[in-house]
């Protein structure tokens, strides 16, 4: 529906160009008002405008540049009432200048963020302006009458549209289903309702013997429908029923039919959104139906296939209602942070503040990182909800796209106050918010992996502040960033904790040469130390549950050549290929290619491989060494087991990559067995020990009520991240002195940082590039502490580029959009700019 439109007085000043961003990854763009229009600058609705020959959805960002005005092509129609914005406009504003300020194109950061409202369906009918002669332009071109705009090329009209000699019109369209429909019986066709029949006549004239005995057959019996049926009913042939016929003993009669058993069903049942639905669910109920006898029955007029408006889709049910006694204990102030205690208890401690803000009628967003998390966070706070009159919708990339419109239009309706979703849900229309949670603010799954590579908690803090709403930071344990806020921190759930130091094994007595006794290292045992086997055989004789989290998937990060220590690469990327032992295969994690298993070293010819880097191949096949018989599970993104029988609580392992903390943990979780630690910190990533103290948490708080053993196989056993855990001591500790060691280096969060990649597929060519761009930022007053670099990635070759990586550092968000504003320019290599980087620098 378009805005109402009231036409300018000769007079009156021309609108205010737009400025509107396309799903397309450029900037945003300026477009004239539609002709007519007399309003303000629908910020944050939807309009259609002409895009490359085709009309395209857009979302109105903000007022464009006057100047130059009367060059711009118009937008054509306003989709959304300017009371009611499809983007709030404070939303806007907020991701906008987000965009602005990471210096990255709006229509790629809208794409991202904006996951509802992109296609619409619309009636779309044109006809030419009065008066006009169209026929310079095609020979099928839009008369006088209005016309399906479908029956004309988009270039078409786009040409016509913009000489200004065409008419139009838009009327969105409900979205429809085709259903099958049972007619009354009245409604079917007489011929489909009658049956021609064979019926005896009375008196029948002088017949032979077996003739008479037919015919008194048929009349006792009742109408046959064929001559053939009639004569195998009677014992006779068909020529003594046809003389019987022929004689006027019988005769042809029309009669109506009973309904076919299938229309019954699909009376009482239907409709139905289908034939294969129609067919099964009778023949489900003892009705003998086929989806092609269910379409002979439609065109014989039993039935018709209908479209009609379709119902709104099912959304996730919440939990159940309920109301929190608890006080409200949390801050009162614009960012704040909850930490500690299991998922179950954060929840339960944020609730009292969730509920009086729903109860004063505000809304509350809450943004998860995970399906895991999203899951938790539905059944800990939905059922709030329904107890303060309102509803609690979920917005994610799980829901269908028919799902997500649905719930965008009950949150724009003001029917839904409270928002749980993910990345999605942030630029949600709720009505008046308070309150945006960000549980997990370190999680690194907030990181888009592609496109405008945003950060969501970053973006979310920009939203929060711009609706003059609190953000809230709750997970397990805080961000470094999160550290100098205000907040609360709960007593940490007990963990169980077993180290076993490769890097220190324990001595052992030895016979000598001489026989004298002297101390030697013990063998701890690889990949499944000594300790952790003898743990999973008590595993098994208890029947209790275990988990072991690998570092990887596969069965080894490399083979190596045992004579000449040569390692099959990649061809695309300076990597080693992983080996896959279900497959037989050498796979590149980073690109994708794969190649079989070479029969012998390309070096030296030797047939033997060995392989390095335990995977989830190998351990399972360790696991099943070690206790024959036990059911042994995987779950990583080669293969996810059906885990039921262990949430049921039979006994097993299984063995994953972290993709395991995104299922419940199992009811008789025992033993959890992290085989080898230090991938986690073996990583070009200032944030690495950080991301293995928040691993450490989650595995403690991972089962909702149990404390399980965590065996920790690592050559840092002296590592403060896990020294914090083995002391018993609160989430915040870590953290803390990470953050008084990030002060000391200048380190977020006392500096924000953006990486620049620029790559080339000539190596030279991109380290000049990088070079110059080092120049031209040093020319721009930045100074050596604000650039770091240029340096090779970690990985020198990656997808068959050549990576360069600069890093800037600056004190604030101003300092970095000044530096970052240096860039905007050609270069001659690929440059991107990843504000916030996660993961390897």
């Amino acid at each position: 529906m378009s805005l109402p439109a009231s036409p300018p007085s000769p007079a009156a000043r021309p609108p205010v160009p737009w400025q509107v961003v396309v799903p397309f990854p450029v900037p945003a763009l300026d477009y004239a008002a539609p002709y007519g229009y007399g309003g303000a600058v629908p910020v944050g609705c939807r309009v259609l405008v002409p895009w490359r020959g085709e009309l395209t959805a857009a979302l109105v960002v903000g007022a464009g540049e006057e100047r130059g005005a009367h060059r711009l092509r118009e937008a054509v129609h306003v989709l959304d009432h300017e009371e009611g914005p499809w983007v709030p406009p404070a939303t806007v504003q907020a991701v906008t200048a987000w965009a602005r300020d990471a210096r990255l194109p709006a229509g790629l950061v809208w794409c991202d963020l904006l996951g509802v409202g992109w296609s619409v369906q619309l009636d779309h009918r044109v006809r030419a302006v009065s008066g006009a002669d169209l026929s310079a332009f095609a020979r099928h071109v839009p008369t006088s009458h209005w016309t399906d705009a479908a029956g004309f090329a988009p270039a078409l009209l786009d040409a016509i549209r913009e000489q200004g000699l065409l008419e139009e019109t838009f009327r969105p369209l409900p979205r429809m289903q085709s259903v099958v429909r049972a007619r009354p019986l009245a409604a079917v066709p007489a011929a489909t309702r009658t049956v021609t029949v064979l019926r005896a006549l009375p008196d029948p004239p002088a017949l032979t013997a077996k003739g008479r005995m037919a015919w008194a057959w048929l009349a006792q019996h009742g109408p046959q429908d064929s001559l053939s049926a009639w004569a195998r009913g009677a014992g006779v042939s068909t020529g003594v029923v046809t003389n019987v016929l022929n004689a006027g003993g019988a005769q042809y009669v029309q009669e109506e039919a009973p309904p076919p058993p299938a229309w019954c069903w699909l009376t009482e049942r239907g409709p139905v959104d289908s034939l294969r639905a129609w067919a099964s669910g009778a023949a489900a109920d003892g009705v003998s139906l086929s989806p092609t006898l269910a379409a002979t029955l439609v065109a014989r007029g039993w039935a018709d296939m209908l479209p009609e408006p379709a119902p709104p889709p099912p959304l996730p049910e919440p939990a159940p209602a309920w109301t929190t006694e608890g006080p409200d204990r949390l801050p009162e102030a614009p960012i704040w942070r909850l930490h500690g205690g299991r998922p179950a208890t954060r929840l339960r401690t944020l609730a009292p503040r969730v509920a009086r803000l729903l109860t004063q009628g505000r809304g509350v967003l809450v943004l998860a990182p995970d399906h895991a998390t999203l899951r938790r966070a539905w059944a800990g706070l939905s059922g709030l909800a329904a107890g303060v009159g309102t509803r609690a919708v979920q917005l994610s990339g799980a829901l269908s796209d028919v799902q997500r419109e649905h719930a965008w239009h009950l949150i724009r309706a003001g029917e839904a106050r409270l928002v749980i979703g993910s990345y999605l849900a942030l630029t949600a229309p709720l009505p008046d918010p308070a309150l945006v949670v960000v549980l997990e603010e370190g999680s690194d799954a907030y990181k888009l992996p592609a496109g405008s590579r945003a950060f969501i908690p970053d973006v979310a803090a920009r939203v929060a502040a711009a609706h003059e709403a609190a953000l809230a930071l709750v997970g397990s344990t805080p961000a470094v960033e999160s550290v100098p806020l205000p907040g609360a921190v709960l007593p940490p759930p007990r963990a169980r904790v077993h180290v076993v130091d490769y890097a220190h094994p324990p001595e052992q007595p030895e016979l000598g040469p001489l026989s004298s006794v002297h101390l030697t290292p013990g063998d701890l045992g690889y990949p499944i130390s000594h300790d952790l086997a003898r743990l999973l055989r008590q595993v098994q004789e208890r029947g209790r549950q275990a988990a072991l989290l690998a570092p990887r998937r596969g069965y080894s990060a490399l083979l190596r050549c045992p004579s000449c220590e040569h390692t099959p690469h990649c061809r695309n990327c300076d990597v080693p290929l992983r080996f896959h032992q279900e497959t037989r295969q050498l796979t590149c994690h980073q690109c994708g290619y794969h190649q079989s298993v070479p029969d012998r070293c390309d070096a030296c010819g030797e047939r033997m491989w060995q392989a390095r880097g335990p995977g989830t191949e190998w351990i399972a096949a360790e696991v099943a060494k070690l206790t024959p018989g036990l059911p042994i599970y995987r779950c990583d993104r080669d293969r996810q087991d059906d885990l039921s029988p262990l949430a049921a609580g039979e006994s097993g392992v299984v063995v994953g990559t972290q993709l395991l903390l995104a299922q419940d943990a199992p009811p008789n979780l025992a033993l959890i067995g992290v085989t080898l630690a230090d991938t986690w910190l073996n990583i070009s990533d200032f944030r690495a020990s950080e991301r293995y103290h928040r691993l450490l948490r989650q595995l403690a708080e991972w089962h909702p009520e149990r404390a399980p053993l965590i065996v920790v196989q690592t050559f840092q056993a002296d590592h403060p991240a896990l020294k914090v855990l083995l002391e018993g001591r609160d989430v915040l500790a870590y953290p803390a002195a990470e953050e008084r060691a990030r002060k000391a280096l200048g380190y977020p969060p006392h500096a924000r940082l953006a990486q620049v990649e620029v790559a080339a597929r000539d190596p030279q060519k991109a380290k000049i590039a990088a070079q110059e761009i080092f120049d031209v930022l040093h020319g721009a007053g930045a100074t050596a502490g604000e650039v770091l670099g240029p340096a090779p990635s970690p990985v020198a070759r990656l997808r068959g580029v050549y990576p360069y990586h600069l890093l800037l550092r600056a004190r604030d968000d101003a300092r970095l959009a000044q530096l970052l504003s240096t860039l905007d320019r050609r270069w001659p290599a690929r440059v991107r700019v990843d504000v916030n980087p996660r993961g390897g620098l």
